[in-house]
């Protein structure tokens, strides 16, 4: 017997977020949240710095995967200003120690989609994804199912990369 339909309640939120793309009027959801006037625990933000900011991405591939962004929206490296691009990939460095202490992860991806042809689904502000990988830590339910399995909740998840941040 084939089971031919997972239930995955969570990607209704992400399609219909995802659906505006860069067509979308107004400010990108990273905009959003940085304006809402949530705490860093409570938007899951994990890093602070002078130009770019870091947090988990709500709609993880593994349990880490970070997002690293500048606080000005662009949608193209070449629109960051030379500040901004020093900081931006210092902070993907940071990004990855902090991962790498707090989750052990057997490897990690740095990657960055530009334009919504890419596979950018926010391409209006540019972010740079870092996502811990483990061996085996593909299966079935992705490839199948297009689920997830997460070990703990994000807020966990943020808690541990905030303790482990380099200064």
């Amino acid at each position: 017997m084939t089971l031919e339909q997972l239930w995955n309640g969570w990607r209704a939120q992400y399609i219909a977020s995802a659906q505006t793309g860069s067509s979308r009027v107004g400010a990108s959801v990273f905009t959003q949240i940085l304006k809402s006037g949530l705490s860093d625990v409570d938007s899951n933000i994990v890093h602070r710095g002078e130009k770019v900011f870091a947090i988990l991405n709500a709609f993880p591939y593994s349990t880490g995967h970070v997002l690293v962004l500048p606080y000005r929206e662009v949608s193209d490296l070449e629109d960051l200003d030379a500040a901004e691009s020093a900081e931006l990939w210092a902070t993907v460095t940071q990004s990855v120690r902090a991962i790498k202490v707090s989750h052990q992860p057997h490897a990690v991806n740095v990657g960055i989609n530009l334009g919504t042809a890419a596979g950018g689904s926010i391409s209006e502000h540019l972010h740079v994804h870092v996502v811990p990988r483990w061996n085996g830590d593909s299966n079935f339910m992705t490839s199948v199912a297009n689920t997830r399995t997460l070990p703990e909740p994000l807020a966990d998840t943020a808690h541990k990369i905030r303790a482990a941040w380099p200064d």
